[in-house]
């Protein structure tokens, strides 16, 4: 079924708002574990406003978190449903053979390369912040990491369903190789 396009249409992903204790941790902690800076065309939220946010980015401001420093009005709530980026191979297949990095699976446990999960169509680790803060990292080039990731490095992966499912999807499913 095709959209009706002559109505409104959402723009692209901007934020998303993201709860932590401590604003200057958080931001330590996003820099040196994810790569995340601060957008210094957004310090007036940060600095100028009493409980605003301080905007961070990967990728140059394109896409950011929120992060907002919980208080009694605004309790500390993680994020459980989750936050996926993607990223090109290179720099995720660096991150896999960077692990474990102080970064922690949803269990709870130190983030390592096993568990990397093969969705079939990408690659994903599941993360979270030291506040509990669910992220997805993603990489679609799932050939490519499949052969200079998994294979070179003999990884043992994660699969939340079999690949029998995908495979049986027939014509429907994009074919990867």
């Amino acid at each position: 079924m095709e959209a009706d396009r002559s109505g409104f249409r959402m723009g692209r992903l901007d934020h998303v708002h993201i709860r932590v204790p401590d604003l200057d941790a958080a931001a330590r902690w996003y820099a040196e574990h994810l790569g995340f800076e601060p957008v210094a065309a957004y310090d007036f939220w940060a600095k100028g406003i009493e409980g605003g946010p301080l905007q961070i980015s990967a990728d140059g401001g394109r896409t950011m978190l929120a992060l907002f420093e919980a208080s009694e009005d605004h309790p500390m709530v993680p994020q459980a449903n989750g936050v996926a980026f993607s990223i090109d191979a290179d720099s995720f297949m660096s991150f896999a053979r960077s692990l474990p990095r102080g970064i922690d699976t949803p269990r709870g446990e130190p983030l390592v390369i096993t568990d990397l999960v093969d969705f079939d169509l990408c690659w994903a680790f599941n993360l979270v912040d030291p506040w509990g803060n669910q992220y997805e990292l993603n990489c679609y080039d799932h050939a490519r990491v499949r052969t200079e990731l998994v294979e070179a490095d003999a990884v043992d992966v994660d699969r939340y369903w079999p690949r029998e499912l995908y495979m049986a999807f027939g014509d429907k499913a994009p074919r990867i190789t």
